[in-house]
């Protein structure tokens, strides 16, 4: 296992981080195929065994199974003070005011709860999981900045939204003499790179680092294109992401398959590789269901792609519709 640096921040992650959507309660949450207690805890330890140490949540993940099914794991398995924790607030945990959002009421209330679940103390990365369009900016980043000084929170990060909102933040953050953001979870891989138009240079700018989450694009990226699989039928959070582009993605994912036939390597191993290689990229999530999707993607940090490879994959890229960051109510 390699460790680096988040962003410009002294926190050291694993090269990897492991996402854990997939494990909860298939019955509580959106996604049938997650995996509850009893087979989640091999693949958290697995994790671990190869030294991933980052691991990433988030409240609204079977509306709060998943926090407690990874807290307990880390307790049993780990020091904490091993382990960088990373979890998410703005998703709706309840009907009613303050349910949901990034509200200071929100917020305060959604981190307790996430720590009790957790059973820990802190929470390494608190990340705002979406823009909150009703919330002024100045609201959510002073209760992120009393979180972090209060010791519940050692660093914050956000997830999908546009390069304007995300600098905005920080530079309320930076004016007021508050917390920054050191880390940004986006949707990013090789059959979406529409965050290289402004976000991708505004983080290298900012010294942010990058966490893209579905680096595999939900498994597209790692098997033919008519492949089925139980997640490929029932996720129809991925197919409203990919299907629409199916024309020219199909031609990226053949090319992952030729330079991995031609490397003697899997097709995994080439996708993250591609996104190892993007700058300021630090550690993919990987949301391993199974302790061999682990070990498949650290064999991405022992592949290097050559500077051909990596203008053969994204040649055939065409623009896309922008999936992830909210767009503003009508």
């Amino acid at each position: 296992m390699e460790y680096v640096n988040l962003g410009r921040s002294g926190l050291e992650v694993s090269r990897l981080c492991l996402g854990t959507m997939g494990f909860g309660d298939p019955e509580a949450w959106i996604h049938p195929w997650v995996l509850e207690e009893d087979a989640a805890r091999p693949v958290i330890q697995h994790a671990l065994d190869t030294g991933v140490t980052f691991f990433d949540t988030a409240n609204v993940y079977s509306i709060g199974r998943s926090e407690e099914i990874l807290g307990k794991a880390l307790n049993d398995f780990a020091r904490r003070e091993e382990v960088v924790l990373a979890t998410k607030v703005h998703g709706r945990m309840r009907p009613g005011p303050n349910g949901a959002g990034l509200s200071r009421a929100a917020i305060m209330h959604e981190a307790e709860a996430s720590l009790r679940r957790l059973g820990t103390d802190y929470i390494d990365l608190y990340i705002i999981h979406r823009w909150d369009y009703g919330v002024p900016i100045e609201e959510t980043m002073q209760a992120l900045d009393d979180l972090v000084r209060a010791g519940r929170v050692r660093y914050i990060g956000a997830s999908a939204m546009f390069a304007h909102q995300f600098l905005e933040a920080q530079h309320v953050a930076e004016v007021n003499g508050w917390t920054r953001f050191i880390s940004l979870q986006n949707h990013y891989n090789l059959l979406y790179r529409e965050e290289e138009r402004e976000m991708m240079p505004l983080l290298r700018r900012l010294g942010v680092g990058s966490t893209p989450y579905s680096p595999l694009a939900a498994g597209r990226l790692t098997r033919d294109w008519t492949a089925e699989t139980d997640r490929a039928r029932t996720d129809t959070t991925a197919r409203s992401k990919y299907d629409s582009t199916e024309s020219t993605d199909r031609a990226i994912v053949q090319r992952v398959a030729e330079i991995a036939e031609d490397r003697g390597v899997e097709r995994v191993h080439v996708a993250l590789a591609w996104l190892l290689a993007q700058d300021p990229v630090a550690a993919p999530i990987v949301g391993a269901t199974k302790k061999e999707h682990i070990d498949k993607a650290l064999g991405a940090l022992d592949l290097e792609l050559t500077a051909e490879e990596i203008a053969s994959l994204e040649e055939p890229y065409v623009p896309h519709a922008v999936v992830g960051a909210l767009p503003e109510p009508s």
